[in-house]
């Protein structure tokens, strides 16, 4: 796992239990399939809400970015692709 996130100042500005919460999901995160992104995010989100936790955007964004930390190129753009991809579909 990359843990270079951990010295993200938006990271060291969030909260301790969200700071475990993303730990532990790095941790848990070996794929680099971003086909699993949809279903990792999924996972984590309702993991979150049984923990009580929410995220604002930019925490959000940190959660992506761990998942695409062991992607190559190629892959982070088709994960971003399917991330806007998923926003044009979201209610507003």
């Amino acid at each position: 796992m990359d843990n270079s996130f951990i010295n993200n100042p938006l990271f060291q500005s969030i909260p301790p239990e969200k700071q475990a919460f993303l730990k532990n999901f790095a941790a848990q995160t070996p794929s680099d399939n971003p086909n699993d992104l949809a279903n990792q995010l999924s996972s984590a989100a309702m993991s979150a809400k049984s923990q009580g936790l929410s995220f604002s955007e930019a925490e959000t964004t940190l959660l992506i970015n761990i998942l695409k930390q062991n992607m190559s190129p190629a892959e982070q753009q088709k994960a971003d692709r399917i991330i806007q991809l998923a926003k044009t579909f979201r209610p507003h």
